[in-house]
């Protein structure tokens, strides 16, 4: 298995991972809500944050915080939401950036956690 190395990998990523949302029980619905069925856009922003991130494009300009807060989102979101992410990295993926990948999404997990005053554990 290869590491996440380009643009090309970043997009197999996020389209694996937003299938995985999509079909979740949990998850789904919350994010249909408010996507309103344009998932395309969405998942074209979702490859510009994690290509921001993880191969340092800058095509992210965004702020993902202000976006989620007013989501009505729990604990179990946040840890479906990790569980997903990182099954699939590892589905698809080895090596260092794979494994900043699955930290980057933990740190951003609990970061909203502490913001949304959720415990961590």
């Amino acid at each position: 298995m290869q590491d996440i190395l380009t643009e090309e990998d970043i997009t197999t990523l996020v389209h694996q991972f937003y299938g995985k949302v999509r079909k979740d029980a949990l998850l789904g619905p919350v994010f249909e809500k408010v996507i309103n069925g344009n998932w395309g856009h969405h998942l074209g922003i979702m490859c510009d944050f994690w290509s921001t991130l993880l191969l340092y494009s800058r095509r992210y300009p965004g702020d993902p915080m202000s976006k989620h807060m007013p989501m009505p989102l729990k604990k179990e979101h946040f840890d479906v939401w990790l569980t997903l992410f990182k099954s699939t990295v590892d589905e698809h993926f080895s090596g260092p950036t794979a494994t900043d990948a699955k930290q980057r999404a933990q740190n951003i997990a609990n970061l909203m956690k502490v913001m949304k005053q959720i415990p961590l554990q």
